[in-house]
C-alpha cells in the first residue's frame, strides 16, 4: 500500500532516450521498477533532471503518466512540466500536469516571477495559480535553471500555514537556513526534502523530512539506508554520509549523461541521448570516474549489507 506521508528518499528522475531521441519509455518503466525495487519513497518525475525545460508539453504529459502506471501505486509521484514564461500558459500546463494521476503538481520558483521582479510579484502570481487550481495538490521546487530563486521566510510561512503546499524541495544548500525553515513550517502538513547531500544529516537531525535529488539516480538504496538508520548510529551514519558527499561531486561532471551512463553500465541497459546537455561532455576520463563510481557503490553495499 503507497504511504500517504511526503518523506524519505526520491529521486529526481532522468529521462532517457532512444536512439533517434524520442522518450524511451521501456526504460522508463524498468527504470520507475529499480527505484521501487532500491528502496525508494517515491519519484519526482518531469523535473529539470528530466529535461523538462527540453520537453514538448505533450512529451510532459505522457512521460508523468508512464511514470504513474510504472509505479501503480506502490509509491508517490509527483511531477512539474512548469516551464511556461506566461502565467495563462502556466496554469494550462498545470492543470494538465493535474490530470495526470500524479499525487501533487511541483511548482518551479522562478517561473512565479522574472529575476528582476519581485516578492509581490511572486505572491501575486503564485496565488492566482492556487485560486485557479484550487483542488490541485501542490509541492515547490526552487530550481536552479534558468535562475535560483529561494523563497523568502514569509511565503514560505503563509503557505505552510494556509496548507497550499504539501512538499518543498529545497536547494540553498544552507544549514543555517534550513534551520530556520523547520521552524517556519513547524505544526503544519508542509514535508522539507533537501536536495543537498553536504548538509542532508544535519538537516534531517534539524527536522527535515527526506532527500530529494540527482544522486538518486546512481544510488537511491544507499540513500534510503541512511534515512532508514541514521539514528541507530549517528558515526556510522557520518560516514555513509561523508560518502555520499563526497560522490555527489560528480553531479558537476557531465550530469545528465553520466547518470544514463552509469545506469546503462550497471542496471538499465539506456542510450546516452541527452537533449540539455552534449554527450561529448562524457569523454574517457569522465567514464573511467563513473566505473570507480561503481566500485566505490559496490564496497559501500557490502559494508551496509544491502544488495550489489
Amino acid at each position: 500500500m503507497k504511504d500517504t506521508r511526503y518523506h524519505g528518499c526520491w529521486p529526481t528522475m532522468i529521462t532517457p532516450f532512444t536512439e533517434d531521441n524520442k522518450v524511451d519509455y521501456k526504460a522508463v518503466e524498468q527504470l520507475t521498477n529499480w527505484f521501487v525495487d532500491r528502496g525508494s519513497d517515491g519519484i519526482f518525475a518531469v523535473c529539470q533532471s528530466s529535461e523538462m525545460f527540453f520537453l514538448s508539453k505533450e512529451e510532459k504529459l505522457s512521460l508523468a503518466r508512464a511514470v504513474v502506471d510504472a509505479a501503480a501505486g506502490r509509491i508517490k509521484v509527483i511531477a512539474s512540466g512548469h516551464t511556461a514564461d506566461d502565467l495563462s500558459e502556466q496554469i494550462d500546463e498545470l492543470g494538465a500536469m493535474a490530470e495526470t494521476g500524479v499525487d501533487a503538481v511541483v511548482l518551479v520558483s522562478n517561473r512565479l516571477a522574472k529575476e528582476d521582479e519581485g516578492a509581490d510579484v511572486f505572491n501575486r502570481n503564485a496565488e492566482d495559480i492556487f485560486n485557479q487550481l484550487s483542488d490541485v495538490t501542490f509541492g515547490l521546487y526552487e530550481c536552479p535553471y534558468p535562475y535560483l530563486r529561494l523563497l523568502d521566510d514569509e511565503f514560505l510561512r503563509w503557505a505552510a500555514k494556509e496548507d497550499k503546499l504539501v512538499f518543498l524541495k529545497d536547494v540553498s544548500c544552507s544549514l543555517e537556513i534550513e534551520r530556520r525553515r523547520v521552524e517556519l513550517v513547524k505544526g503544519t502538513n508542509l514535508a522539507l526534502f533537501n536536495a543537498n547531500t553536504a548538509t542532508l544529516l544535519d538537516s534531517w537531525m534539524a527536522g527535515y523530512h527526506g532527500y530529494n535529488g540527482v544522486m538518486a539516480n546512481f544510488h537511491i538504496d544507499i540513500y534510503s539506508w541512511l534515512y532508514e538508520h541514521w539514528r541507530e548510529d549517528e558515526e556510522r551514519a557520518r560516514r555513509v554520509s561523508d560518502f555520499l558527499t563526497v560522490a555527489a561531486v560528480t553531479e558537476a561532471r557531465a550530469y545528465p549523461v553520466n547518470a544514463k551512463y552509469h545506469l546503462d553500465q550497471t542496471e538499465i541497459p539506456m542510450s546516452l541521448v541527452t537533449r540539455s546537455k552534449p554527450v561529448s561532455l562524457l569523454n574517457e576520463n569522465a567514464r573511467h570516474e563513473i566505473h570507480s563510481l561503481i566500485r566505490m557503490e559496490r564496497a559501500m553495499r557490502g559494508e551496509l549489507g544491502l544488495r550489489p
